[in-house]
C-alpha cells in the first residue's frame, strides 16, 4: 500500500531497522530479560509484553522492567546473558535474505540503523549470514542519539553522499516512521514486528506492507 512519495525503483539507498524488520530476536530478548529478572527473584515477562517494550535501546528496555535503583546492575546482567541468547534464539525474518540479495544485485546501497548496541548488531548480522549484503551499520550508541532523532539517518546519507529523495527507511515500528519523517526521507512500514497495522497506518508512512515479500514484489513492479 502506497500513501505517497517517489517510486521505490528510484531509490538508491535502503536504510533498514534491524529487530522486527530484518531479524526476529524477540525470543532472545525475552530469554535474557527473564534470566536477569530471575536473579532478582522477579516473575517472568511474556513475549507480548517484551515486543511492546523494545525499540528504544537496551537501557530504556531494562527501565521498563526494573526499579530505578536496580537498573544499572540489571543492565550489566542482561548484557552478560544476551550475547549467548542472541546466538541461540535469533533468526532472520521471512524473506529477509532474499530481499537483501535482490537489492544487492540491483546495486542498491544497504544500511542498518538500529537503537540496538553496536556490538550486538554486528554479532547478530554475522551469525545470521546477512552481513555480506550490508554496506554500512550505524547504531545509536555510536552517535549518542536514539531514534526517532534523525541524526542516525543524516550520518548515513552523508556516508553515501545520497540526497534524501533517493533514500528510504524500512522499519516495523512507529518510531521508524517518525525517524524517516524527521530526516525528510520516505518510509516503508512492515507489519512484521512490534507495531500493529492500525498504529502504523496512523503514523502515515510512505508505504506500508504486510511483509518483506510484498516490499520486494513492489520494487519489482516499479
Amino acid at each position: 500500500m502506497k500513501t505517497g512519495g517517489k517510486k521505490l525503483s528510484d531509490k538508491k539507498l535502503f536504510i533498514f531497522d534491524l529487530d522486527g524488520t530484518l531479524v526476529d530476536s524477540y525470543l532472545a530478548i525475552q530469554k535474557s530479560l527473564n534470566r536477569t529478572r530471575k536473579e532478582f527473584g522477579f516473575k517472568e515477562i511474556g513475549l507480548k509484553q517484551v515486543k511492546k517494550a523494545v525499540g528504544k535501546g537496551d537501557k530504556k528496555f531494562i527501565q521498563e522492567f526494573f526499579p530505578p535503583h536496580l537498573e544499572d546492575k540489571a543492565l550489566k546482567i542482561y548484557r552478560k546473558y544476551h550475547k549467548g541468547d542472541l546466538l541461540k534464539y535469533s533468526k532472520t525474518m521471512p524473506y529477509a535474505r532474499r530481499l537483501l540479495r535482490f537489492l544487492k544485485i540491483r546495486n542498491k546501497k544497504i544500511a542498518i540503523a538500529s537503537n540496538r548496541p553496536t556490538r550486538f548488531t554486528h554479532l547478530i548480522i554475522k551469525k545470521l549470514n546477512i552481513k555480506k549484503y550490508v554496506n554500512y551499520v550505524l547504531c545509536a550508541d555510536r552517535i549518542g542519539e536514539l531514534k526517532p532523532d534523525p541524526e542516525i539517518v543524516f550520518q548515513i546519507l552523508q556516508k553515501f553522499n545520497c540526497q534524501p529523495q533517493f533514500a528510504v527507511f524500512v522499519g516495523d515500528m512507529i518510531i521508524d516512521v517518525q525517524t524517516a519523517k524527521n530526516a525528510g526521507i520516505d518510509s516503508i512500514a512492515v507489519t512484521t514486528g512490534s507495531s500493529g497495522l492500525k498504529d502504523l497506518k496512523n503514523a502515515s508512512p510512505t508505504y506500508i506492507f504486510k511483509n518483506l515479500k510484498q516490499l520486494k514484489d513492489m520494487i519489482t513492479c516499479h
